[in-house]
């Protein structure tokens, strides 16, 4: 028989420990709300550089090595950021001008390390080259970040353009 002090007992770590799941339910919800936040800056920081032709801003949100892929619907493919920087030339030419960019439809995953995550939207980038349109509009993009020493970079974004 359980005596009514064992029922109290009982019924009181029961409520402890619901109290204190939902507590850690919340937290959780608030780090990853927090974390999407920080996603979906550099996520626009990566195209956003190229209005005011901020190189550093870009090279601030892209991973600094021989794993980074990135793919064009050119079927252009650069690999590692030795090769990323090549286009460098281009960008910064006065000839290209970055006229405005607008993401839609962004959807962000994280991983369940809270360390990886991956996005998809549709992008229009609006630009000029010598005067002449050169836009990538109704733009497939998805990619892939990684924390690095507590700042997410992207490691991976794909480009492409659905067949007519």
């Amino acid at each position: 028989m359980v005596s009514k002090v064992s029922k109290v007992s009982i019924v009181s770590v029961v409520t402890l420990v619901l109290i204190i799941s939902c507590s850690n339910r919340d937290q959780m919800n608030t780090n990853i709300g927090k974390e999407k936040e920080l996603i979906t800056e550099t996520i626009h920081n990566s195209i956003r550089w190229a209005g005011t032709k901020d190189i550093q801003l870009l090279y601030s949100v892209i991973a600094k090595d021989s794993d980074y892929l990135e793919v064009h619907p050119e079927a252009s493919v650069v690999m590692g950021f030795d090769e990323f920087r090549k286009q460098e030339d281009f960008w910064l030419n006065p000839n290209f001008k970055a006229v405005r960019y607008e993401i839609r439809d962004l959807r962000i995953r994280l991983s369940r390390s809270g360390e990886v995550a991956w996005w998809y939207c549709m992008l229009d980038d609006i630009n000029e080259w010598k005067g002449q349109p050169a836009n990538w509009e109704n733009t497939r993009w998805t990619g892939v970040l990684e924390k690095r020493d507590g700042k997410w970079v992207i490691v991976q974004m794909h480009f492409s353009k659905a067949a007519e």
